[in-house]
Order: structure tokens, then C-alpha cells, then sequence
């Protein structure tokens, strides 16, 4: 069992680490270069992966005071406080004291899960998730948020196999993309068969489905955090099921997105 958590510890470990040495030795000004996700900066997003790193490790080891506060906050009707707190706690450091910040929470969200039980049941803003998924959450938060950043300083993506993290998130959510926008799923199964970046094939479904969805699986994992456009991918989808999935997909919770502009990261 511990085995399964060291594995999946680990993917988010480097998926961490590679997003660490864009911002090492990143100028002063680079830190507030604003990022596709509007109002957002470079520290804006390491100030967000620090915060929910650290509210991880919190809701692990001390779920009474994870629920409690986040209890205040709905019982305030202020979601939005959420947000603010974190992004105003970054705002009054610097870049490489944000990123000290992040290292922190990170290694303590390593330290607290590898040892866990993959099915023990973690509270989080909505239902509980077994560690493994939560574990699994923060590799594609970590990568989402990770690609605003190295859209914002120039940096091509690199896939990677931990993209196979972002992917599954992105195919189990298919429901939830068409619940949160307050619209039926439609009928029929998806059959989602992606291109690793090895040459694999990634596959989720039956293959007899009457959806499909096929091409590269950076490019699904670009498509359900919504840091593409759909019109920008290499996606095939097949059938009404899957075609009306690919315009909505959403991999992350809360509210949808306003996603990318088609053509913003042209040339």
C-alpha cells in the first residue's frame, strides 16, 4: 500500500521540482510578470500552489481544524476569502520568498502522505478524496498552474509519463464539466485513447464506445485544465457525447473557467 503512495509521491516530487528550477533564478521583475490567468502573476500562482500544499497537509493531520475553518468561511458566505487570503499573504513577500514558502508545503505534503493509506479519506473543499487522489490533485494543480507560469516567462512544456496523472483527473471529471455548468451528461460512453509522450497509448473506456477522443495526451491535459483553447489541439472527438465534452472539459473543481482564447499562444 505505502508503495503506491511512495510512487505517486514521487511523481509530484519532480513535477514540483522541474517547476522549481524555472523560478530559481528568476529576476525581481519576472516574479510579477502576469501570467494567461488574469490578475495573476508569477508569484500570484506559486502563492497559490504554497497555500493549498499547506491546507493539504493541514485537512491530513489535523482535519478537525481544516473543516472548522473552512465551516467559517461558507457560514461568512465570502468564498472569494479563499482566494484573497492567499494571494495577499504572497503579495507582501518577495518572489524567492514565495518560492521558499512553496518548498516548505511541498516537502511537508510528501512527508505527510507518503506514509498514508491510498484510500484513506481526506476532507477538502467539497467531498473528502482518498489520499491517493488528493496526491493525484496536487500533480495536476501543480502542473496547470505550472504551465500559466512557463507560458508567462517563455518556457515550452516538456511532456513527461506524470501527465498520465493530469489525463485520468481530466477523463473521471467528464460528469462533473457538464453538472457544474448546470447541464445534462449527455448519453453514451467515451472511449479516450491519448499519444504518451513515449509513443504509448493512454486508453480509458471501452474501445466499443460511441464517443471517441484521440491525440496527444499533452494536448488533453492542455485541454481539461483549460490552459488551451480546443481550437489550438491536435483532438479528434467522435460522436455527440465526446464533441460536447471537448468544448466544456474541466479537470479542476469549483466554478467553470474562462479558459484560453483560441489563437492566444499563436507563434
Amino acid at each position: 500500500m505505502t508503495d503506491v503512495m511512495a510512487d505517486i509521491c514521487a511523481d509530484l516530487a519532480a513535477e514540483q521540482a522541474e517547476l522549481t528550477a524555472h523560478l530559481r533564478h528568476l529576476a525581481p521583475e519576472q516574479w510579477l510578470v502576469d501570467t494567461p490567468a488574469v490578475g495573476w502573476t508569477v508569484r500570484d500562482q506559486i502563492a497559490h500552489l504554497a497555500y493549498f500544499d499547506g491546507q493539504a497537509v493541514i485537512a491530513a493531520t489535523d482535519p478537525e481544524r481544516f473543516t472548522a475553518d473552512l465551516a467559517a468561511v461558507v457560514e461568512g458566505g465570502d468564498l472569494g476569502a479563499l482566494e484573497r487570503r492567499h494571494l495577499e499573504i504572497g503579495r507582501g513577500m518577495g518572489g524567492p520568498e514565495v518560492l521558499a514558502w512553496w518548498e516548505r508545503a511541498a516537502g511537508e505534503l510528501g512527508e505527510t502522505y507518503r506514509p498514508l493509506d491510498p484510500a484513506t479519506r481526506i476532507p477538502w473543499y467539497g467531498p473528502a478524496m482518498a489520499a491517493r487522489s488528493k496526491v493525484t490533485a496536487r500533480i495536476m494543480e501543480t502542473w496547470a498552474h505550472g504551465q500559466d507560469v512557463r507560458d508567462a516567462l517563455g518556457v515550452a512544456a516538456i511532456p513527461t509519463g506524470r501527465l498520465r496523472h493530469v489525463c485520468h483527473i481530466g477523463v473521471r471529471a467528464r460528469p462533473f464539466s457538464f453538472q457544474v455548468r448546470g447541464l445534462t451528461v449527455p448519453a453514451g460512453e467515451v472511449h479516450v485513447a491519448l499519444v504518451a509522450p513515449g509513443g504509448a497509448t493512454w486508453e480509458w473506456g471501452d474501445p466499443g464506445a460511441s464517443g471517441t477522443v484521440e491525440g496527444p495526451a499533452l494536448d488533453f491535459a492542455l485541454l481539461v485544465t483549460q490552459r488551451r483553447h480546443r481550437d489550438d489541439l491536435a483532438l479528434v472527438a467522435r460522436g455527440t457525447a465526446a464533441d460536447e465534452w471537448l468544448d466544456i472539459a474541466q479537470a479542476f473543481a469549483g466554478p467553470p473557467g474562462p479558459g484560453r482564447r483560441p489563437g492566444q499562444f499563436a507563434g
